[in-house]
């Protein structure tokens, strides 16, 4: 079994940490701004993590992960 850094820093000197990236390059085609659907899907993401974190259980159920997300299921017509 491999074991994995979570020091961001590991491998530079002490007091000396990684260039600070200012930049980032957009993909071919965009005009460089934020992607709104990326924007919304992150902050749904987020909204789940704390459902997540505050639940009793060890899995959301898909009816509290619908209640999370606020999705409105359409009502069957009358027969």
């Amino acid at each position: 079994m491999r074991a994995m850094c979570t020091d961001h820093y590991a491998g530079y000197p002490k007091n000396e940490k990684p260039e600070e990236v200012n930049h980032v390059v957009s993909r071919r085609g965009s005009s460089g701004g934020p992607d709104p659907v990326a924007l919304i899907e992150i902050d749904l993401y987020g909204d789940l993590m704390i459902a997540a974190s505050s639940a009793d259980e060890d899995r959301l159920s898909p009816d509290r992960i619908d209640e999370v997300l606020k999705v409105v299921r359409p009502e069957s017509p009358p027969e």
